[in-house]
């Protein structure tokens, strides 16, 4: 079994430098830190939290890690995993990923605390997550591909989603529509744009770089990046908001600015939500399996736990809902 000192040699680092870069110590640069991962990773090294030269023992618990808790759409993704979890006989400790490679999530997947992890948080690098799996150690991830044998993907069709979301409005007579965007960082949300851009080119539609503003994926953001559309005084026909979160916070800076939805300008989001019925107009969206995905996902990592087959990749579908806040443009 490959020790520290085997890693150090490998990077061509000290002992000490390796120790830093493998227990996320801000004492090295990330270049040395991706050096001293690859190498890891290569050999093979597995670090424990609780000895480094103990043997490991079984947890029964699974990590679930995500970007922020705080936000409608997690809940059901929690209730999932949480459930199956449950069913299994296993705990689960559901953590935040805030200040990502240094932070308590980034240490139970280097320092295998639990049995298995599902990740949801795009702040936790591949690397680590490639350095931190194995066979008694699966993970799962939710928000992108990684090429491993235990890292295993589920992901949601984003791309068909904003791609059927762009094309409800464009077939209802909408030729110009906006697209406030997630994350720069965030697979889903770049999923949906390439959806997004698939419907414009198929319809003959161009793309305009002004009527794309980010709104990072939250109601403050969705609010802000919807003022600066209005502030270029001419709106599109239609806004494609990536998240519901944002288009509700796009209906509230439209009703400051007296802009009536869908009269002026058709809307639509993505999730499904709950809050998303009881907007005014109720909210047209696309509706994705959060439920469903997180009991994938723990239920996955079980299989694997057990030494059973598995597929690398899970594709979900969504389901497209329909509501008020769009209408015919008659223009």
């Amino acid at each position: 079994m490959a020790t520290i000192k085997d890693v150090a040699k490998k990077a061509g680092v000290a002992v000490s430098t390796a120790s830093y870069a493998l227990n996320g110590i801000e004492k090295v640069s990330a270049a040395t830190v991706e050096k001293v991962l690859r190498a890891a990773e290569e050999l093979n090294y597995q670090k424990n939290g609780f000895a480094s030269d103990l043997k490991r023992t079984k947890t029964n618990t699974i990590a679930l890690i995500l970007s922020d808790m705080s936000g409608p759409y997690y809940s059901e993704l929690i209730k999932g995993v949480q459930e199956v979890t449950a069913s299994n006989g296993f705990d689960l400790i559901a953590c935040s990923s805030v200040g990502g490679e240094k932070s308590t999530a980034s240490k139970f997947l280097r320092e295998k605390r639990v049995d298995g992890a599902i990740v949801l948080a795009q702040n936790i690098s591949t690397e680590v997550i490639k350095a931190s799996a194995r066979k008694d150690f699966p993970i799962v991830v939710l928000d992108r591909s990684v090429d491993h044998p235990f890292v295993i993907h589920v992901e949601v069709n984003n791309r068909q989603g904003g791609y059927e979301a762009t094309e409800y409005l464009i077939n209802k007579g909408h030729q110009s529509v906006g697209y406030v965007s997630g994350p720069r960082n965030s697979h889903d949300n770049e999923e949906r744009f390439q959806g997004y851009l698939t419907a414009l080119k198929e319809h003959g539609l161009t793309y305009q770089s002004r009527l794309k503003i980010s709104g990072d994926f939250t109601r403050e953001g969705g609010y802000r990046a919807t003022k600066m559309l209005v502030a270029q005084q001419d709106l599109p026909d239609a806004i494609f908001y990536a998240n519901d979160e944002m288009a509700i916070g796009g209906l509230q800076a439209f009703t400051e600015k007296k802009v009536s939805i869908p009269e002026d300008v058709s809307v639509i989001g993505f999730d499904d939500i709950q809050l998303s019925e009881y907007v005014n107009p109720p909210l047209t969206t696309v509706k994705q399996p959060k439920y469903e995905a997180g009991a994938l996902a723990v239920h996955l990592i079980f299989q694997m736990l057990a030494g059973e087959k598995v597929e690398q990749t899970y594709n979900l579908p969504t389901e497209f809902v329909e509501r008020q806040s769009v209408i015919l443009n008659k223009k």
